[in-house]
């Protein structure tokens, strides 16, 4: 935790992946970060990966370092409180992040109306309101096309939520943006963040809408890095590592390494072409390359190559389960700063990460776990909409919050 948005309040009304990580980021970076829910939970209180305990850990990683108040959002005393929330007075206030729909009681308009101000960053499917998931976006941009094996058509869907996890991203800088405005010229902003913007948009920038356009949709080709040479190779231990050649040195490192000089320059000889300055040219060759590569990894130990593409500047990498990374590898988790061992609600105790940057000249602070759902909803009532113990039990007394 750092104090960079120290004083900053953010009311986040959202749930899954790209709202709730954008307030986490804004909450690891020290603003108050105060979530409200329906009372029992919301779609995604109880998603898995689930605890022995039954609560969810994905919402119990999402929610670390917020505070949480449960409304009874079916009624519209509930959604007035809510509304309240989000706009409450305050210079450090009026910044509300939410996947709720563009039109409703959460929109833009109806909160501006009662705070001039208001940031509202919103975290959408499709940019024209349709419902959309990271999945299903992906789907539509082609990119589960362009992933496995050459020799299958059938489409492959990645385990990574990338867009889901983009969007939390750029929703925090551009909630941040919108902020820096405010404070120069007292105007708020309404900024929506669709997932299918996101995801054309990222395609776009590197390269791909050009690309498709000029030489059409991009082949299938397995593990094989598209443009330069890369790939995993089977060691003769049986350890498979991935090794990728991109930059000069990184090529003569790895041919030097595995003794192919003579036999690639033969190669580039015959084919007229010069692999070192040409890294397009590995791509084009690498049905020629390959087998070379192979069978000069299927004679050497992992144990050897390791520290010799250390030494060779050779860029590789070697492939482990999550649970072998987690328990066994220090520069990830067992030794990484990032992390801090913790108890949760859940029950369970585990390494809990902070935030991903690190502020060099900084002492990182104390990473908070995640709250009990409705653990902050009298002090939230109290401090924010500044109701007195009284108001506040009228409340609970009718359902309204818990």
């Amino acid at each position: 935790m750092y104090d960079l948005l120290k004083g900053l309040r953010v009311v986040e009304g959202a749930a899954f992946i790209a709202g709730p990580s954008c307030g986490l980021h804004m909450a690891q970076m020290g603003a108050e970060v105060i979530r409200f829910d329906a009372i029992g939970g919301g779609p995604d209180f109880r998603r898995w990966p689930l605890a022995p305990s039954g609560d969810s850990l994905y919402w119990e990683g999402l929610n670390k370092g917020k505070k949480s108040i449960a409304i009874d959002l079916a009624r519209p005393e509930g959604r007035e409180l809510a509304v309240a929330l989000a706009t409450a007075p305050g210079e450090q206030g009026g910044v509300f992040l939410t996947n709720y729909p563009v039109k409703g009681f959460l929109s833009h308009e109806a909160l501006k109306a009662r705070r001039d101000d208001i940031i509202t960053v919103r975290v959408m499917g499709w940019a024209d309101g349709s419902p959309a998931v990271d999945y299903t976006i992906n789907a539509a941009v082609g990119v589960p096309l362009m992933t496995g094996p050459a020799d299958d058509d059938r489409p492959v869907n990645h385990v990574l939520p990338a867009w889901d996890l983009l969007g939390g991203a750029y929703a925090s800088f551009a909630a941040v943006s919108a902020l820096l405005r405010r404070r120069l010229t007292g105007e708020g902003a309404e900024i929506r963040v669709p997932l299918s913007d996101l995801a054309a948009s990222s395609l776009s920038h590197l390269g791909q809408v050009a690309e498709v356009l000029s030489a059409g949709d991009r082949p299938r080709m397995g593990n094989d890095l598209f443009g330069a040479f890369g790939r995993d190779f089977l060691t003769m231990d049986g350890k498979r590592l991935i090794v990728v050649a991109i930059t000069p040195r990184q090529w003569t490192g790895l041919v030097k390494v595995l003794d192919l000089g003579e036999t690639v320059a033969a190669l580039e000889t015959q084919l007229g072409t010069n692999f070192a300055r040409d890294e397009g040219a590995r791509f084009t060759h690498r049905a020629a390359l390959l087998p070379l590569f192979e069978a000069a990894f299927a004679t050497r130990d992992s144990a050897a190559l390791k520290p010799a593409f250390d030494a060779g500047g050779v860029t590789w990498g070697a492939y482990q389960s999550l649970h072998q990374a987690v328990t066994q590898d220090p520069r990830l988790f067992t030794e990484n700063p990032l992390f801090q061992s913790l108890s949760h609600p859940s029950g369970l105790t585990y390494p809990t990460a902070g935030p991903a940057a690190t502020l060099a000249q900084e002492a990182r602070g104390a990473v908070a776990v995640a709250p009990r759902l409705g653990q902050h909803t009298d002090e939230v009532l109290a401090q924010v909409l500044g109701l007195d113990s009284g108001a506040i039990g009228r409340l609970h007394d009718e359902g309204l919050v818990a």
